[in-house]
C-alpha cells in the first residue's frame, strides 16, 4: 500500500512538471509549426550610431546645383574672388568653390585660433584662468578694448578667448597668439589639424591682408571641434558657449534669415523661431569680408558654411554676396 502511494504522487509530481514545461514551450512549438522566427533579441546601438550622432568632416554627396548657384552668384560680380564651402556633418552632403583657394583671412582666423588654445586647454598646457600679461608687442589697433588697458594689465585665458570672438578683440587674439607658441608654432598646429591654407603672418589686425585661411579650413575648423574630433565634449561646450556670444550677425545668419524670405536688425533672434541657430564669426578688412559658422537646423542636422570675399576696399558687394550665398544655402536644406 505504501509503494502504491509513493508511484501515485511521483506520477503527479511528474504530470506538473511536464504540464508546466509543455505551456512554456507552446508559444515556441507554434512559432517553428508556423515557420515564424520567434522574436530576435534586442540589439544595442553603439553610441554615436544613431540618428543624433557627432557626424565626420567627410564630404560625400556633391549639391551640385547649389555650387553651381554660387558660381553664377560669384560670376555676376565682376572684380570680386569669392570662395565657398558648406557641409552638412550628419550625411556628407556638401558644395563648394573654390575651397581651397587662399585668401586673406581677416579676423575670421581667430576660429582656428580659438580651437588651438582650447586645444591646449584640454592637454592640460594651459589653465582657463591662466593670466596673460599686456606688453606693447601685443597691443593691436582696431576692434576690441583691451589695447586700452595699461601695459602690465594681466587678461585671464577664458576672458581673452571670449573677448576674441565677442568683439573681435584684435589684442585679445594677439595675447593668445604668443600663449601659444608665437606664429611659427601656431602655424605649424594648423598644419597638424590639416588646415593646410591657414598662416599667421602677422599681429592682428593685419590690414595688408597677410594671414590667410580658405573657406574648407575655417569650416573644418568648427566641424573638428563639433564632431568630437579634437575636443573632449566640456572643451566643445566652452567653444560652443563662446562663439554663442560673437555680436556681428549680419553676414551668414541674416543671409540665412533672407533665403527664408524675411529681413531684420536681429538676425538670430528671428531664426530661433524657425528652428535655426548659427554660431558664427566674422572678418572684415576692407579688402576681404568673411564668415564662417555652425549652422544646427531645423530637422537636427548640423552643416558648418564658410564664405570668403576679396574685393575693392569697402565695396558693398562683397558682403552682399556671402548673404546671397547663405540664402542659397537655406533654400536647398530648409524644407519649408
Amino acid at each position: 500500500m505504501g509503494l502504491v502511494l509513493r508511484l501515485i504522487v511521483l506520477g503527479v509530481g511528474l504530470g506538473v512538471i511536464v504540464g508546466t514545461a509543455l505551456k512554456l514551450m507552446a508559444p515556441r512549438l507554434v512559432q517553428g509549426a508556423l515557420g515564424t522566427p520567434a522574436p530576435a533579441a534586442p540589439v544595442a546601438t553603439k553610441p554615436g550610431s544613431g540618428p543624433m550622432a557627432l557626424g565626420r568632416f567627410e564630404p560625400r554627396q556633391e549639391l551640385v546645383g547649389l555650387s553651381q548657384q554660387w558660381a553664377r552668384l560669384a560670376a555676376a560680380q565682376k572684380g570680386l574672388t569669392a570662395s565657398g564651402f558648406l557641409l552638412v556633418l550628419d550625411d556628407g552632403r556638401y558644395a563648394e568653390l573654390q575651397p581651397d583657394l587662399p585668401l586673406s583671412a581677416a579676423s575670421s582666423i581667430k576660429v582656428p585660433i580659438l580651437l588651438a588654445g582650447l586645444e591646449d586647454l584640454d592637454r592640460g598646457k594651459l589653465r582657463w584662468n591662466e593670466p596673460m600679461p599686456l606688453t606693447k608687442e601685443v597691443v593691436g589697433g582696431g576692434a576690441g578694448w583691451m589695447a586700452n588697458k595699461p601695459l602690465g594689465t594681466r587678461f585671464p585665458f577664458f576672458e581673452a578667448a571670449t573677448e576674441m570672438i565677442r568683439v573681435s578683440d584684435n589684442t585679445a587674439t594677439n595675447l593668445l597668439i604668443r600663449r601659444l607658441g608665437g606664429k611659427t608654432e601656431l602655424n605649424s598646429r594648423f598644419r597638424s589639424l590639416g588646415l593646410t591654407a591657414t598662416v599667421v603672418n602677422n599681429w592682428l589686425p593685419d590690414l595688408d591682408g597677410t594671414n590667410t585661411t580658405s573657406s574648407r579650413d575655417l569650416a573644418r575648423s568648427i566641424a573638428l571641434v563639433d564632431t568630437g574630433d579634437k575636443l573632449t565634449p566640456r572643451a566643445r561646450d566652452l567653444f560652443r558657449e563662446i562663439m554663442g556670444t560673437s555680436r556681428t550677425n549680419t553676414l551668414i545668419p541674416l543671409g540665412i534669415l533672407m533665403g527664408l524670405g524675411k529681413d531684420s536688425s536681429d538676425p538670430d533672434s528671428e531664426l530661433l523661431p524657425e528652428g535655426i541657430t548659427v554660431y558664427n564669426k566674422t572678418g572684415d578688412i576692407g579688402i576681404a569680408y568673411s564668415d564662417t559658422a555652425l549652422i544646427q537646423m531645423p530637422n537636427g542636422q548640423r552643416a558648418v558654411l564658410a564664405v570668403m570675399v576679396k574685393g575693392p576696399f569697402n565695396d558693398p558687394r562683397s558682403a552682399e554676396l556671402i548673404r546671397a550665398m547663405a540664402g542659397a544655402v537655406t533654400k536647398t536644406l530648409v524644407k519649408r
